[in-house]
């Protein structure tokens, strides 16, 4: 069985895709970025305020599929340039304490609408 979620309290999609979509109570997230979904903005100024950004909206679309950042069990992350990478990981460890998902950090050439920091993760539900 799929499961599609949705919540007001991320980026909603813009496209031919779903925030989330759930099977077998795996949740597998696409990719978030800094879009504040009260305003529709992007919070642009630092690498560290768009992981922080995003990372909310990875934690409140899990929370929208019964989950919640300690149940993260791979996180992929795309990054404009490795030069970035200290101050990205700097604000990712507040999000995942001691309990940290497998993960991989991408240097990519291009990110939507000239970002830093793309995230997306897969996780569980009990």
């Amino acid at each position: 069985m799929k499961e599609i979620i949705s919540t007001k309290k991320a980026p909603g999609a813009v496209g031919a895709y779903s925030q989330a979509v759930v099977h077998n109570d795996m949740i597998y997230l696409s990719g978030q970025i800094c879009i504040d979904p009260d305003t529709g903005e992007m919070e642009r100024d630092s690498v560290g305020l768009q992981t922080r950004r995003t990372l909310q909206n990875v934690e409140n679309v899990l929370i929208a599929a019964g989950s919640g950042m300690d149940k993260v069990l791979k996180c992929n992350i795309y990054i404009s340039s490795m030069d970035k990478f200290e101050e990205m990981d700097n604000v990712y460890k507040e999000f995942f304490a001691d309990s940290y998902p497998a993960r991989v950090t991408v240097a990519v050439s291009d990110l939507y609408e000239n970002l830093d920091i793309e995230i997306d993760v897969v996780a569980y539900k009990d």
